[in-house]
């Protein structure tokens, strides 16, 4: 179907006149719209192989940006759906296939900080996230992807894959097997702390990288966090957890020597100040446990990469046979640098957080 077909069915200011594609993404079909008065949108159509429900996505995204926009005075701090002529912030066209437009937002993302700075606004824009939907009642939103962070199934999974070892590739990673088992105790806190209510359910964004932060152009400033498809019920701590495992690790997820992999002590405090600044309504056992949330969230996708491997890379794309290997490794070398300096950063999360609250 013709972009400008699609268009027809939103409520804009004004008549397209241009459209083109828009981003690198890597998921769902974008393009940015520019209509006869100046109004810029952007147009998505929704990857249905990706997301299995897109209906049950947008009612989260919906519910979510509608909440915040009530919670902010600057129309840049939250995300903007457009709603169709019908009153739905979706639109199916005659192949089936799943539509959405949003207020083009003008600032900038980075994929990687250049700056302490850039990763403190980071930590402040997904901390102020949390902040503003603290209230929100977390249990009303749909678990797109059931048992996400669930590491009690996913260590089921594992073991499962394992013994079937489908690929006969088990024999070759016995130490990487052995370390992820050794590990199932420690994975599995934070699933029982939420089931046992000691950790309160929240509205989690699920990836939290610094290239889905919107910053503004002349101040640098953080002003939202942008891509909600994996909003859903779950942890703070999972949010802050992967935040470090991706923003404070000293290299890249599939880098083969991993004598370069380590967490940086500076750049998890930098972000803990952000966080901790803007999130001000987490519990104190919230705070305890944000340390730990970035060992778990990192054991979590060592151990996901692990098993994929074993399984014959079925859910990863990979660029050479051993790749989810390679990746599986880097993770798993965080993790023991992240329990070999735990205490220190429970120092850290300890003063940040008497700074930041007085206690």
């Amino acid at each position: 179907m013709h972009i400008q077909q699609i268009t027809k069915a939103f409520r804009l200011n004004g008549v397209p006149t241009n459209w083109v594609e828009f981003g690198h993404g890597h998921i769902n079909s974008t393009f940015k719209v520019t209509t006869d008065t100046g109004a810029e949108y952007i147009l998505q159509k929704i990857n249905k192989y990706v997301f299995r429900n897109p209906i049950r996505l947008m009612s989260n995204v919906s519910a979510v940006t509608d909440y915040l926009r009530t919670k902010v005075d600057d129309c840049r701090m939250a995300m903007h759906f457009i709603p169709t002529v019908r009153g739905l912030y979706y639109y199916r066209d005659s192949e089936g296939e799943f539509w959405r437009m949003y207020d083009f937002m003008r600032g900038f993302c980075l994929d990687a900080p250049e700056s302490d700075e850039d990763f403190y606004q980071s930590g402040l824009a997904f901390g102020r996230f949390q902040e503003l939907l603290s209230e929100f009642p977390a249990d009303t939103l749909y678990e797109t992807i059931p048992e996400f962070h669930n590491t009690i199934d996913r260590y089921k999974q594992f073991k499962n894959s394992v013994s079937i070892d489908p690929c006969g590739r088990a024999a070759g990673v016995q130490e990487e097997i052995n370390f992820v088992l050794s590990h199932e105790e420690v994975g599995s806190t934070l699933q029982k702390m939420r089931v046992s209510g000691q950790l309160p359910l929240r509205v989690t964004h699920n990836d939290t990288k610094l290239n889905n932060v919107l910053l503004d152009r002349d101040t640098r400033k953080s002003l939202c966090v942008l891509d909600l498809d994996t909003v859903m019920p779950g942890l703070s701590v999972y949010d802050f957890g992967d935040s470090i495992r991706f923003g404070a690790a000293t290299a890249a997820e599939d880098e083969q020597d991993l004598s370069k992999m380590s967490m940086d002590l500076h750049m998890f405090e930098v972000y803990t100040k952000g966080f901790l600044e803007a999130a001000t309504a987490l519990t104190e056992k919230e705070v305890e446990m944000l340390p730990m949330g970035a060992l778990v969230m990192t054991l979590e996708v060592g151990l996901r990469f692990l098993k994929d491997y074993l399984d014959g890379d079925l859910y990863f794309k990979t660029a050479y046979p051993e790749h989810n290997l390679v990746r599986a490794r880097t993770q798993l070398k965080l993790v023991a640098d992240m329990e070999a300096k735990m205490d220190e950063m429970n120092r850290i999360v300890a003063e940040v957080k008497a700074a930041v609250r007085g206690n």
